[in-house]
């Protein structure tokens, strides 16, 4: 059972490291940095990892949209 998430939507969030493509931003080097550390930005979907039932928050920063582990963002 997935725990409830920390985090709620619309809230304002900053990332805490930079975040790296993964490989799932085509328009980006796989491994380039997509937002850098303290960017801000707002959570604007909430949904799960299936396979670690980890929750994963959609986060807008700015012009680009970026999935999100907890650990990956804070309150801002």
């Amino acid at each position: 059972m997935m725990a409830a998430p920390k985090y709620e939507l619309g809230r304002a969030v900053r990332a805490v490291g930079d975040l790296l493509n993964d490989g799932s931003h085509p328009d980006a080097p796989e491994e380039s940095v997509l937002v850098g550390a303290d960017t801000l930005g707002e959570i604007i979907k909430i949904g799960m990892h299936v396979e670690t039932s980890s929750t994963v928050y959609l986060v807008e920063f700015g012009e680009r949209v970026v999935g999100c582990l907890e650990g990956e963002i804070a309150p801002a």
